[in-house]
């Protein structure tokens, strides 16, 4: 306002001097600028009254689409005047990058006025802050979001939600994508992951991190809730029929489904449960993969259910073959073992295939001072071994070696009488030998009197 009243005493200083000014001329110089003032002091206080508060670069603005086409977009600004998104300014991550005239869209600031007088704006980048707010929101509300796959590595999927990249680690797939891998070699997981590129999945956001643009998602928590729905068919102690869906160090992995009332299985709500390697059979297990391999159909009961977890038995279905271990062993007896497994605090050992003990290593050296275990004994071999205890319902039985002065007389002529079939055995083979080389002989010098 200061400025026009300002170029107004120059206009009168200028008539003045030019003496052109005449006591009309000075009187319309003098209602003009009154009728200036009272217009500047109505828009003061306008703007007094209704302050606007005009926007910086990288302020957030909303405006109203006034024209659109492939490669620019104009907004009415309002007060602000018209806007201007350019090129993939407007790709917008939250699908909204569809617009038509008149749609309300959300626009950042990138230039107060461009060479054509147009404040420039970005749509992407406030939907990239939308996008990151509805992310979030979604995590802490546990929603399930549609996403799909761009591409997989070792340790998972790669996903988009939002226009955001983000990661859905392996152990984070649900159990029907989950690759099952026998011999755990990751370039088969690769194999199996590159097969979901391109497909949808249904995830929920875990963890996110803006300023890192971390974005962590599971398929596994997306089917919890249906997954518990279709657990809530089962009880513990039911036996259940499935399918080993996996094998690994720890144990073996079955899929099955619930019956209806009918008694008809229900393929299209399948589950999975987990034999943990020391259910699977009741004599120690080194690798579960001796025991079972994928594909193998084989009943099981319910032994745990956690939340979306069933915890499975197969032994729990076959007979207990400690039940009958103090019928065929007592305290005291010297039995034959074979050493199925040597460690630092003793030996496994198998007295039949199903009952073993543990010889620990303090029983060993004491009755055999000086001696290291290994010199001792070599797994795979038979030895004979004392029976300190047994206790059948912890399926534990505590062992100690026997030296050859302990060893029952029986077992040793037992020993002696095998030796000494052996040495006969030798003996006859030798002699046959003997016998056989004469008649060699004789064959061939008649064959030579005959020619």
């Amino acid at each position: 306002m200061n400025d026009i009243l300002s170029k107004l005493a120059t206009e009168v200083d200028k008539l003045s001097d030019e003496k052109t000014a005449s006591p009309k001329n000075a009187q319309k110089i003098v209602s003009k600028i009154n009728d200036e003032e009272k217009k500047l002091s109505f828009m003061e206080q306008l703007l007094l009254n209704n302050p606007i508060d005009f926007p910086a670069i990288g302020d957030t603005i909303i405006g109203t689409v006034l024209e659109v086409s492939s490669s620019e977009i104009y907004l009415d600004l309002g007060p602000f005047g018209t806007g201007l998104v350019l090129g993939k300014e407007i790709k917008d991550g939250m699908g909204t990058n569809k617009l038509k005239i008149g749609d309300k869209v959300s626009a950042t600031v990138t230039d107060l006025e461009n060479e054509e007088g147009y404040i420039e704006l970005s749509i992407r980048e406030a939907s990239y802050e939308k996008a990151w707010e509805d992310i979030e929101q979604k995590r802490d509300a546990g929603d399930k979001v549609k996403t799909k796959v761009i591409s997989a590595n070792k340790g998972g999927l790669l996903i988009e939600i939002n226009g955001i990249a983000g990661f859905l680690p392996v152990s984070q797939l649900s159990s029907k994508n989950y690759p099952r891998v026998e011999d755990g070699d990751k370039n088969k997981i690769l194999n199996l992951l590159k097969k979901l590129v391109g497909k949808e999945l249904e995830v929920c956001v875990l963890d996110t991190d803006r300023e890192a643009e971390k974005l962590i998602a599971s398929e596994k928590a997306a089917q919890s809730d249906r997954d518990k729905e279709t657990i809530s068919n089962f009880k513990l102690g039911d036996v259940i029929s499935g399918e080993i869906s996996g094998v690994v160090d720890f144990g073996a992995f079955v899929k099955f489904s619930p019956k209806n009332d009918e008694g008809e299985v229900n393929e299209r709500e399948k589950v999975e449960g987990l034999v943990h390697i020391s259910e699977l059979a009741w004599q120690l297990i080194e690798n579960p993969r001796t025991i079972v391999k994928v594909g193998d159909k084989v009943e099981a009961k319910i032994i745990g259910i956690d939340n979306d977890k069933i915890s499975l038995s197969i032994r729990a279905l076959q007979a207990d073959p400690w039940t009958e271990a103090t019928n065929k062993y007592k305290v005291g007896d010297v039995v034959i073992g074979k050493v199925h497994k040597i460690n630092h605090f003793g030996a496994f050992v198998y007295l039949d295939n199903d009952i073993h003990g543990l010889a620990h290593i303090s029983e060993m050296l004491d009755t055999h001072p000086g001696k290291n275990i290994h010199d001792l004994i070599k797994t795979g071999d038979d030895y004979s071994w004392k029976i300190l205890s047994i206790e059948p319902r912890e399926h534990r039985m505590g062992l100690t070696l026997v030296s050859d002065k302990e060893k029952p007389a029986k077992e040793i002529k037992e020993k002696k009488v095998k030796k000494e079939k052996a040495a006969k055995k030798e003996e006859i083979a030798e002699v046959k030998e003997e016998v056989k080389k004469p008649t060699e002989k004789k064959i061939k010098k008649e064959k030579e009197s005959k020619e």
